[in-house]
Order: C-alpha cells, then sequence, then structure tokens
C-alpha cells in the first residue's frame, strides 16, 4: 500500500509546470505554421458594423509564411507587450486587495455574513452566479475580474474552498456573457452581419442562459457541499492549507467604524468600475487606475501610514507574478498562428466540413467549430468579423436560420474561454485566485463536457423549431 502511496505521490510531482504546458502549446502553433498551408480571404469593410469581414467565396491559398521555431522567445516577449494592459491588471488587483484585505475588513465582514447565512449558505452560490450572469449580458468578463477576491473570502468563511469562490464570480459571468442576451460586442456584431435586428431573438437566447445557470449551479453546489463534508477532498486542498496556515494565527476580528468606512470605500469603488465600463466605456487601463486609488484611500481611511500601504501593495502584487505572466506567455499562440497566416485556412476547411455535415448535426457542428475557432481569435467581436461571413452563407444553404447560426457563434465564443489557457479573462481569474491551470481543468473538465452537451441541445432545439423569425 505504501508504495502505491508512493508512486501516486511521484506521479503529482512530475506533472509538468503550467509555463511547460502553454510552451508546448506554443511549440504546437509554430509547427502548425509549418504543416498547414497560408490562406487568404479578401477583406471589405461592412458599412453597418465598421468591420472588417472577409469575402467568403473569395478564399485563396497564399505563399507560405511558417514562424522560425528560433523566433519563440521573441514571439512570447510580443505576447506579453500586447497583453501588458491585462498583466498589469492583474498584478494591481491584487496588490490593492492585499492592503484591503490587511485592515481586516473582508475578515469582518464575511464573519458576520457567515453567521447571518448560518445553515443557508448554499443560497449565496446561485446569487452571485445569477448577479454576474446578468451583469454580462451586455459586458465582458474581464470587467469583473477584480471582484474574484471578495468571493474567494466568502466561499472560505463558509468551509468552501477557493474554486468555489472563482467559480461564483467567472462561471456566472460566463454565462452571461456566452448566451449573449444583449452583448453589443458578440450578438450585436453578429447580428449586424447577419442583416438581423439589433438584439431580436433576445427571449430564446435569456432562456438558454436560466438553462445553463441551473447546470451551472448544480455543480458548483454538488462540488461545495462535497468538500465542506471533507476539505481533504478539494482540489485545491494544498492551497488551502497554506491559506489556514497563514490564518490560524489570526482571530476573526470585531468590525470597527473604521472598516465600515473602508467597507464604504470598496463599494463606491466597485460602483465606479461596473458604471464607468458600462456608460463611460472604460477600459483594463482605467480599471487598473481606480484599483490603486482602492488601495490608497482605503488604507489611508483605515490609518496605514503611506509606506505600509506601499509594502503591502508590492507583497500581494509579488503573490500573482505567476499567473500575471502566463497571459502575455499564452498570447504568443494566437500571435504565432496570426504570422504564419493559417486562421482564413482553418476557417476555410471548417467551413467545408460543415457544409458536409447531416442537417439534424449542423448546428451542433457549427457550435464546435466555433468553439475551435476561439482557440485561434480570441476576440469575440474579432471571431464574428473572420467568421460569421462564412457561416452565413453556409447556414442559408442548409436551411438554417440566421438566429441560430449567431447563437452558435456566441456558445462557440463563449464557453470555451473557460478551458482555453489563451483566455485572458481564464487566466486572470486564476491568477488573482492563484490557482493553477491544470488543477483548474480538473474542476472545470467535467462541467464543460455538461456545458458541451448542454449547448449543443440548445441549438438543435433552435434548429429543430426555426429559430428566428429571422
Amino acid at each position: 500500500m505504501s508504495t502505491i502511496n508512493k508512486k501516486s505521490e511521484n506521479k503529482k510531482l512530475n506533472f509538468p509546470h503550467t509555463y511547460v504546458i502553454i510552451f508546448f502549446l506554443i511549440i504546437v502553433a509554430t509547427l502548425l505554421t509549418w504543416i498547414i498551408p497560408a490562406g487568404h480571404f479578401p477583406r471589405i469593410k461592412d458599412a453597418a458594423t465598421g468591420k472588417s469581414i472577409i469575402v467568403a467565396d473569395q478564399f485563396s491559398f497564399i505563399k507560405n509564411t511558417p514562424v522560425n521555431p528560433l523566433d519563440i522567445p521573441l514571439k512570447i516577449v510580443d505576447g506579453l507587450v500586447k497583453s501588458s494592459d491585462i498583466i498589469f491588471l492583474i498584478l494591481i488587483v491584487g496588490g490593492a486587495f492585499h492592503v484591503i484585505i490587511k485592515t481586516g475588513m473582508f475578515q469582518a465582514l464575511t464573519g458576520k455574513v457567515t453567521k447571518f447565512f448560518s445553515n443557508k449558505e448554499e443560497l449565496i452560490i446561485p446569487a452571485f452566479t445569477t448577479i454576474f450572469a446578468l451583469a454580462c449580458m451586455s459586458m465582458g468578463v474581464n470587467t469583473f475580474i477584480g471582484f474574484a477576491p471578495v468571493a474567494i473570502i466568502l466561499a472560505r468563511s463558509m468551509g468552501y474552498d477557493a474554486l468555489v469562490g472563482v467559480s461564483m464570480v467567472a462561471l456566472g459571468g460566463a454565462i452571461g456573457f456566452s448566451t449573449g442576451t444583449f452583448n453589443p460586442f458578440t450578438t450585436g456584431v453578429a447580428q449586424a452581419l447577419a442583416g438581423l435586428p439589433m438584439f431580436s431573438g433576445a427571449g430564446y437566447r435569456f432562456f438558454c442562459l436560466v438553462v445553463f445557470l441551473i447546470v451551472t449551479n448544480i455543480y458548483i453546489i454538488s462540488y461545495a457541499k462535497k468538500i465542506k463534508k471533507n476539505p481533504e477532498l478539494s482540489i485545491v486542498s494544498d492551497l488551502e492549507k497554506q491559506e489556514n496556515a497563514i490564518e490560524s494565527g489570526e482571530a476573526t476580528p470585531e468590525l470597527t467604524s473604521k472598516h465600515y468606512i473602508v467597507f464604504i470605500i470598496v463599494v463606491v469603488f466597485f460602483g465606479l468600475l461596473v458604471y464607468g465600463g458600462s456608460n463611460w466605456h472604460w477600459g483594463l487601463k482605467h480599471s487598473a487606475a481606480l484599483f490603486i486609488w482602492m488601495a490608497i484611500v482605503g488604507g489611508m481611511a483605515y490609518g496605514f501610514s503611506p509606506s505600509t500601504i506601499a509594502k503591502e501593495f508590492v507583497s500581494g502584487a509579488k503573490g500573482l507574478l505567476f499567473g500575471a505572466l502566463i497571459i502575455g506567455i499564452a498570447r504568443a499562440i494566437s500571435i504565432i498562428l496570426g504570422d504564419g497566416q493559417i486562421l482564413d485556412t482553418a476557417v476555410y476547411y471548417l467551413g467545408n466540413w460543415l457544409a458536409s455535415m447531416p442537417h439534424i448535426l449542423q448546428g451542433v457542428g457549427m457550435f464546435l467549430m466555433q468553439l475551435v475557432i476561439n482557440g485561434l481569435i480570441t476576440s469575440g467581436s474579432g471571431q464574428a468579423a473572420v467568421t460569421m461571413p462564412v457561416m452565413l452563407p453556409v447556414a442559408d444553404m442548409i436551411n438554417m436560420s440566421r438566429q441560430t447560426a449567431v447563437l452558435a457563434f456566441n456558445f462557440g465564443d463563449g464557453l470555451s474561454n473557460y478551458v482555453l489557457p489563451t483566455s485572458s479573462a481564464l487566466m486572470g481569474f486564476l491568477a488573482i485566485a492563484n490557482i493553477s491551470y491544470e488543477k483548474w481543468m480538473k474542476y472545470m473538465g467535467k462541467l464543460f463536457l455538461i456545458w458541451l452537451i448542454t449547448g449543443s441541445f440548445l441549438v438543435v432545439l433552435a434548429n429543430t423549431f426555426g429559430y428566428g423569425p429571422f
């Protein structure tokens, strides 16, 4: 028995480092630029959206531009530079929250919340996922990366782990974004390219949101119950032990007037974050600046000296460096595929494959095809501009409603963001939570399969009943 245990431990120790996994994918992407022929669709500017779209019936093969393997480190540096906005956001959020956490406000507040929700903790999970699902119906999930530390602290106070905390924000937001009820960046662009009225068909998309929320909450709650009963079953048990060791000597502080002031400051800044993102078109740069102010104002309000604020800020940022760098390293994959000019070729072949499928499976095929392409083109509006001009003629040819084609695009573009290492949203959340990609996949793998089955059923249903009327 001891020999088996020793072998099991060695197996865990030998699992590749996250950076090794990402680097392997970079090598694969580089090899593909030597294997897959380069191709090109001509682009024209679409008057309705202002986007550059492809001319679907004018694909041509062009001269290969394979990426030199010796240039891989250069591409990684390019990825870090091009991802600098979200990398710095992660580091700044980590620093800012470390300052706020050191005030003891979150610890005192979650102690009160835990008592209030005694024996009703499970209500917290669907409440959080629903809030973020509704919020992300019209904006990107990246906006809410900064909420993850709050959810993690709350989850731990109720006997859950960091995975549950991240899930309450990230997976709730994922559902809202992926179903695209009123999302101007995905649904809006795709419908404009399809000649559909803006946000038409919202009723069925909202129904899809509810279905995905139900299955996702069942999964998260089931996992949360299991690890609360037996913490050793937590996929991130090592991380939780480290956190418990850090916190074991700290008694839960009582809420004081200073804590209330810090709490109000945090609420005001998060309110500004949400309002600025939806009304003033704030990007990641503005969000990062806001968190710097939150650290300064919150720390000073509690009575920290400038030097204490600086020291705690650096300590928090340092703890997230590992995860933040992954985002830039993974970005090298899409840069290499773009430099190798094989993205259009992939779209061309996948479109032909879709047209050859049986009618009942074509909606599912389109959904799965968009999943694959999202690993190559990480921008939602960019993916719509590249794929919809190909998908729409195919949809017309196979008698699929254009609304169904948009739905398949939404699911494919959104859902895979929570398993792809090239997703800045996913890597941002994992960096904040200090969760490795391999452990996330151990948790997320089953749920993603459930999402695939659910999404396929909903697309087939839409295709069967002629989801439209357009």
